[in-house]
C-alpha cells in the first residue's frame, strides 16, 4: 500500500485527554494502566511517562504524554479514566509507529546516487519519524540547490510490507536554472559587459553551447574572486561586491542575477623598492617588476597579438593580478636557488594625500631570505616493474645539492616523458628532513602497461595467405631498454625487422642501438612502387660536455636495395646504378621537450651528417638539420604539479637538408621530395610530390612521383598555434613554407611555397593519428590555380 509524504506526516495525532482524567475522582487514580504496546513493554512506557497512582493534575498528564511522544516510538498517545467499584483507573493507550524496513533513492543522474543517499538520515529497523522524513527531503533539496538544480523535486513514497514501511525517495532532477540576464549596478568606469565577461556565470545565448546554467559554486567564485580580480586589474583595488541576488522564476526555469558593486578610487603606480634582499641584487629583482617600461619578449608579443589574458588599458594604473604574479615569480626565483623558505611579502601602500589628489600606491617587496635548503634524500615509490636506476637517470635533484625548484620540475617532467607511468604523475612530496631546514623529496609513480604483442593471419588478392607476428616493448626487463620485432610473411611477402636499444649501457651514460632488417615495402602513394631493403645499423651515443640534454651519436650501417613491381622504382636498374651502400654517420641531438607526445615547452635540435661510400657502394654525403622550439602561451586550469591542464602553445620549426654526390639507386630515400605528410618532407596544403625543383605541379589529381620530383636540397619551416586539451588530444592551426632544389647551390629562401590550415591529433595504441586540412597559398602554375584545399591523414607523425 502506497502513502504520499503528506499522508506520512499525518500519521502523528495529538493526545486526547478527557476532562474526567484530571477532575473529580480521576484526579487521584488508584492505578495507572498502559495499553496498545506490542513491541515495547509497559515498563518502558511507565518509565518514560513518570506517572504513579495518586494525585494527577492536567500539567502532569500533559508532560507525561509529551515524554512518551519524545521516545519516537508512537504515533498516537491517548489518556482516559475508568471508574469501577468506587476505584479510578488512569489508562494511557498508545499506537506504535511502524518500523522502517528499507530506504532507497531513485532518479539521481546529474548528481551521484551515493551523495543523495547520504542525505537521508534514517535508520533501518527504527520507527519511522515523519519529521525526520521531512528533514531528509529538505537536505536532498539543499544538495540539489547547491549544485544549481533549483527545479529538483523530491517525493517520498512508502510501501507497507509485513508491518514494516519501505521508504523510497523519488527524485525528479529537472534541469539547472538558466541565467536569462545579469544586471550590474554601481560600476562607473568598468563596463558591465566587461564584468559579465570576467564571470564564469554567463546568460544563456542563441547557440547551444551557451546554456547559461547556474552553478552556485561558480557563482560564489565570481562574487568573491573573479569580479574583484577584474576591478583590481584595472586599478580599483578597493572595489567590493556589495550585494548579489538571484531571482528565481521556477515556473519558467529562469534566473536573473543582480550584482551591486562599489568601485572605489582608481590607483596609479607610485614608487617601488625592495628590502631585505641579499642573495639577489635589487637590479636582479627589478626584472620581475611588472610596471613601467619593460622589454617585450617573443612570447609576450604573441600573447598580445592573440589577446590572451587581460591586459591593462593604461600601464600607469596599478594591476593587482600582475603584481601578484610578479611576487610569485620572485618567490620561484628564490626557490630555484634553494631558498624554499624565503618569504616575499608584497606591500601595497595606498596614498591619498588630499581631496583632489590622485590616489597612488607605493609598492614594496619585503624579503626574508632565510637559509637555503639542502636535499637530504630522494626516494621513488610505486615502481614495481621499472628499475630505480632507470628513473634516477631522469632526476636532476641530488642529495647534498642545494634544492632548486626548477630542477625538481625538470625531474618531474623527465619521469613523465619516459612514458612508463600513468600521467599526470602525482606531485612530488617535499618534506622537512631535520631542524636545519633540509628536505626529503619523494616521487610517486604508478606503472602502466607498456608494449604489445600481436599476431594473426591474413589473406588477400596479390598477397596470398600470410601472417604476422609483432612485439614492441619500450621498457624491456624494466630497465628502459627498447626492443621490437616485427615479421610479416606469406606467399608473396616477407618483411622482417629487429631492433634493440639500451639507453644506459651497463648503467653508464653511453647508449647503443642495433637494428637489422629485411623489409619489402610497397608504396601506393603516387605510385612509387615496391622496394626491398636488407641491412643493419649500429649506433653508439654518449653525453656531450656533461650535458643531460645533449648527446652525440656515431653510427655505421650497411644496406642493399632491390626494386620490383610497377611504378617509379621499377625504372631503377641495379645492374647500371649502385644499389648498395655503407654509411658512417654523426648526429648531434639536444632535447629539452616537455609534455610528450605533444610538447608544450622546450625544444629539440638535431644536426646530422652521413658519409656514404667509404667502404664501397654509392658515394655521396648527406647533411640534415631539424630545429624545433615550443613555448607555453596560456594555461587553463591545473596549475599545480600532478594536474593535466589545457595548454595553448606556440611551436616553431626549421628543417633543411642537402645531398652532395650521386646516391645512385638510393635517390628515392636519400634525396628529398616535398608535399603532403605521408612520404617526403611535410608541406601541408599540397599533394604528395607536387613540389618539385621545377616548381608546383598543377595536375594534382594526376600527380605521380618521377625522378624529377626529387631534389638534392630542401628547406621548410612551420609555425603552429596548438591547443593541447590532454596528453591524448591536440588541436592546432599552422603555417608551413618550403621548397626543394635540384642542387644545394640553387638554394633560394625567397621562393617558398606556403600553406595554412588547421588540424588535430589523437593518441591511439598505434601511435598518434592525425588529420590536417591545408590551404595552399601558392598553387599557381601558368595562371592555373586548382582547388587549394587539401586533406591530409597521418599516423605516427607529430608536428
Amino acid at each position: 500500500m502506497l502513502f504520499s509524504s503528506a499522508a506520512l506526516l499525518l500519521l502523528g495525532a495529538t493526545a486526547r485527554a478527557q476532562d474526567t482524567a484530571v477532575s473529580g475522582r480521576c484526579a487521584t487514580p488508584d492505578t495507572v494502566v498502559f495499553a496498545g504496546a506490542t513491541r515495547t513493554g509497559d515498563a518502558s512506557i511507565r518509565a518514560a511517562s513518570g506517572l504513579e497512582p495518586g494525585s494527577v493534575n492536567y500539567r502532569t498528564l500533559q508532560r507525561a504524554i509529551k515524554d512518551i511522544y519524545a521516545t519516537g516510538q508512537y504515533d498516537d498517545v491517548a489518556a482516559s479514566c475508568e471508574l469501577s467499584n468506587g476505584k479510578a483507573a488512569l489508562t494511557i493507550t498508545v499506537k506504535e509507529r511502524p518500523l522502517l524496513g528499507s530506504v532507497d533513492v531513485t532518479g539521481p543522474d546529474r548528481l551521484s546516487r551515493n551523495s543523495v543517499r547520504d542525505k537521508v538520515d534514517l535508520l533501518v529497523g527504527k520507527p519511522v519519524d515523519p519529521s525526520q522524513v521531512a528533514h531528509s527531503v529538505k537536505r536532498i533539496d539543499s544538495l540539489y540547490q547547491a549544485a544549481g538544480y533549483y527545479l529538483a523535486r523530491v517525493k517520498p513514497e512508502t510501501t507497507l510490507v509485513d508491518g514494516q514501511i519501505n521508504l523510497l525517495f523519488r527524485i525528479d532532477e529537472g534541469r539547472r536554472l538558466a541565467v536569462s540576464g545579469v544586471r550590474v549596478e554601481g560600476n562607473h568606469t568598468v563596463p558591465g559587459k566587461a564584468v559579465v565577461g570576467a564571470m564564469a556565470t554567463k546568460p544563456e545565448g542563441f547557440f547551444w553551447w551557451r546554456k547559461g546554467d547556474l552553478d552556485n559554486d561558480k557563482f560564489a567564485a565570481d562574487v568573491s574572486e573573479k569580479i574583484p580580480g577584474l576591478f583590481g586589474s584595472k586599478g580599483f583595488i578597493d572595489a567590493q561586491v556589495l550585494q548579489d541576488t538571484v531571482i528565481v522564476d521556477a515556473a519558467r526555469g529562469k534566473a536573473n542575477i543582480g550584482i551591486k558593486v562599489a568601485e572605489g578610487p582608481r590607483y596609479r603606480v607610485g614608487s617601488f623598492e625592495v628590502t631585505g634582499n641579499r642573495h639577489f641584487s635589487s637590479e636582479d629583482l627589478q626584472r620581475f617588476y611588472p610596471f613601467g617600461d619593460q622589454p617585450t619578449t617573443l612570447t609576450g608579443a604573441v600573447k598580445g597579438l592573440i589577446r590572451v589574458g587581460r591586459g591593462n588599458d593604461d600601464k600607469d594604473y596599478f594591476d593587482q593580478s600582475a603584481w601578484d604574479d610578479a611576487t610569485r615569480r620572485v618567490g620561484e626565483a628564490y626557490a630555484n636557488e634553494g631558498y624554499i623558505y624565503a618569504n616575499v611579502r608584497p606591500v601595497v601602500d595606498r596614498q591619498k594625500v588630499g581631496k583632489d589628489s590622485v590616489p597612488t600606491v607605493n609598492l614594496r617587496w619585503e624579503i626574508d631570505e632565510k637559509t637555503p635548503a639542502i636535499v637530504n634524500r630522494v626516494e621513488i615509490l610505486g615502481n614495481d616493474i621499472t628499475n630505480e636506476s632507470c628513473i634516477r637517470n631522469q632526476i636532476f635533484v641530488v642529495p647534498g645539492d642545494v634544492f632548486r625548484r626548477d630542477a625538481l620540475l625538470r625531474s618531474y617532467q623527465g619521469i613523465g616523458n619516459l612514458g612508463f607511468f600513468e600521467t599526470p604523475l602525482p606531485a612530488p612530496d617535499t618534506k622537512p628532513a631535520n631542524e636545519n631546514g633540509d628536505v626529503d623529496i619523494i616521487f610517486h609513480v604508478k606503472e602502466k602497461r607498456t608494449g604489445n604483442v600481436n599476431f594473426g593471419a591474413s589473406v588477400g588478392q596479390g598477397a596470398g595467405i600470410g601472417g604476422f607476428i609483432g612485439f614492441d616493448q619500450p621498457n624491456l626487463f624494466g630497465m628502459c631498454k627498447k626492443g621490437s620485432l616485427n615479421w610479416q610473411f606469406g606467399q608473396y611477402i616477407n618483411d622482417f625487422s629487429l631492433t634493440y636499444s639500451d639507453p644506459f649501457i651497463r648503467e653508464s651514460q653511453f647508449s647503443g642501438t642495433v637494428t637489422a632488417y629485411h623489409s619489402m615495402t610497397r608504396y601506393y602513394v603516387s605510385d612509387v612502387g615496391r622496394q626491398t631493403r636488407v641491412g643493419g645499423q649500429l649506433q653508439i651515443g654518449f653525453p656531450l660536455m656533461g650535458s643531460r640534454f645533449s648527446r652525440l651519436f656515431a653510427s655505421y650501417g650497411a644496406e642493399k636495395v632491390s626494386y620490383g613491381g610497377t611504378g617509379l622504382v621499377s625504372q631503377i636498374n641495379c645492374n647500371v646504378v649502385t644499389c648498395a651502400r655503407s654509411t658512417v654517420g654523426l648526429t648531434f641531438d639536444h632535447d629539452t621537450r616537455v609534455g610528450l607526445p605533444f610538447p608544450t615547452s622546450g625544444g629539440h635540435q638535431t644536426f646530422g651528417t652521413q658519409v656514404n661510400g667509404l667502404f664501397g657502394g654509392a658515394t655521396y654525403n648527406r647533411f640534415t638539420t631539424d630545429l624545433r622550439h615550443y613555448a607555453t602561451l596560456a594555461q587553463f586550469g591545473g596549475g599545480a604539479l600532478g594536474t593535466d591542464p589545457i595548454v595553448m602553445m606556440l611551436g616553431l620549426s626549421v628543417r633543411a637538408g642537402a645531398v652532395y654526390g650521386d646516391p645512385g639507386g638510393f635517390y628515392i630515400s636519400q634525396k628529398f621530395s616535398m608535399g603532403g605528410v605521408q612520404y617526403g618532407e611535410q608541406l601541408r596544403g599540397y599533394p604528395e610530390f607536387s613540389i618539385t625543383p621545377q616548381g608546383f605541379i598543377p595536375q594534382t589529381s594526376q600527380t605521380n612521383a618521377t625522378a624529377q620530383s626529387f631534389g638534392s636540397a630542401f628547406y621548410s619551416n612551420s609555425v603552429e598555434l596548438g591547443l593541447r586539451i590532454s596528453q591524448q588530444i591536440y588541436l592546432d592551426a599552422f603555417y608551413d613554407a618550403g621548397n626543394i632544389w635540384a642542387r644545394p647551390q640553387d638554394f633560394n629562401p625567397t621562393r617558398l611555397f606556403r600553406g595554412v590550415g588547421f588540424g588535430g591529433s589523437i593518441v591511439t595504441p598505434l601511435g598518434p593519428l592525425g588529420i590536417d586540412w591545408g590551404y595552399g597559398l601558392d598553387r599557381n602554375s601558368n595562371g592555373v590555380s586548382p582547388n587549394a584545399w587539401e586533406m591530409h591523414f597521418k599516423l605516427g607523425q607529430i608536428f
